[in-house]
């Protein structure tokens, strides 16, 4: 495809534990990217997120697979093809910023022009348009010690958007800057690759900014994809439950099915009774499952709703967060739900109330291993 930037193919890395036990850090990934597009790789410490942007990079070799930049093969297991990083035609934002200590700002961000041979007249153009650009042209002198954690970070994304790169591979780079600072931060890089329109391939843990930086979200778990789509995709159909954990607050309720009703719904079995769900796949009767939903796809209420679920419970917790107020409810000695409303209204503790949620709110979610609901209970 002419518009994909980063064809992924089938990549494989393998990593050695100290007691020599191999571990898969990428198993299998297939991944591309288009042209002007943001993929964000989420997932925890230790999943392969990292390390798929390192072999992207070329900062680390993989066993097997093969990369493709801009349709020429940076490497393959099979043509033993390796293209060093410096020859990929990509920029790179690490972690720690990776600025040069003993040089200027302006220094730091000529350096990958003057690497290229680039002419003096134009080094000095383009270091003080791309400083212009990321809010910091009064630093163009100074050192990145005299600098703050943010200020390093608009030179270190400087540095990466002056060579006019396609590709630009992001290490988890808001981590070291403090909250306010970080939202800034996101909301003028979504802008500045809007207006540039660079592909992005970004790593984080972070599930609030992967849902606002991500035209895609890659959902890694073990050295795999285990969900790649659109941020609100991924939130509101997660396809394991995994997933909806990983990706934000979840309400969970488990149960066994008992069938699959003709209308292509699910009966499921769970500790408050039988529930009847809308489900996307057919379930085998007796799979073990999980019905999950979100806290704000729910309410309280003082009385029974028609044609919706409704379980009794009493209030554990009610706190103030600004845009909602969370009420953790206790509807048996092992079932709670957490409840999202806007209404700053606070619960009172041991208060009771209904947690009420239509039946079109719930997803159907394996729940791999799990035996099931006891038929007695």
């Amino acid at each position: 495809m002419a518009d994909v930037v980063v064809e992924v193919r089938n990549l494989q890395k393998t990593f050695k534990r100290a007691d020599g036990t191999p571990v898969k850090a990428i198993d299998d990934v297939s991944l591309s990217v288009r042209s002007g597009e943001c993929i964000v790789l989420l997932g925890p410490s230790g999943c392969g997120k990292t390390t798929l942007l390192r072999s992207i990079a070329g900062l680390e070799k993989p066993e097997d697979g093969e990369i493709l930049i801009n349709g020429e093969t940076m490497f393959s297991g099979d043509q033993r093809v390796e293209i060093p990083p410096q020859n990929r035609a990509l920029s790179m934002i690490f972690q720690s910023y990776a600025l040069w200590p003993h040089m200027t700002a302006f220094d730091n961000v000529a350096f990958p022009l003057r690497s290229r041979k680039t002419s003096k007249g134009e080094v000095a153009e383009r270091v003080n348009q791309t400083l212009e650009m990321v809010g910091v042209p009064e630093l163009a002198g100074q050192h990145p010690s005299d600098m703050s954690g943010g200020q390093q970070q608009r030179v270190a994304l400087a540095r990466a958007l002056v060579a006019g790169d396609d590709l630009i591979l992001l290490d988890e780079p808001l981590s070291n800057v403090d909250a306010k600072v970080r939202d800034q931060l996101r909301r003028e890089l979504v802008e500045m690759q809007r207006e540039l329109n660079f592909s992005a391939i970004y790593v984080t843990h972070d599930q609030i900014e992967a849902m606002e930086l991500a035209d895609r979200i890659a959902v890694m778990e073990l050295g795999k994809i285990v969900q790649l789509g659109p941020p609100k995709d991924i939130y509101e159909k997660p396809s394991t439950r995994y997933v909806a954990n990983f990706i934000g607050t979840v309400n969970e309720l488990i149960g066994t099915v008992s069938s699959m009703n003709p209308d292509g719904s699910a009966a499921v079995k769970t500790q408050l009774g039988i529930v009847n769900v809308p489900s996307e796949e057919n379930f085998p009767e007796g799979s073990g499952v999980v019905l999950a939903f979100r806290p704000e796809r729910c309410s309280i209420s003082t009385q029974q709703v028609d044609g919706s679920l409704n379980w009794k419970g009493s209030v554990n917790t009610s706190s103030f967060f600004g845009s909602h107020t969370e009420h953790h409810i206790k509807i048996s000695e092992d079932i709670s739900f957490i409840v999202w409303q806007a209404d700053p209204k606070q619960l009172t503790h041991d208060e009771e109330v209904w947690v009420t949620v239509d039946h079109t709110n719930l997803r159907v979610l394996p729940f791999e291993g799990h035996e099931g609901v006891d038929e007695n209970n």
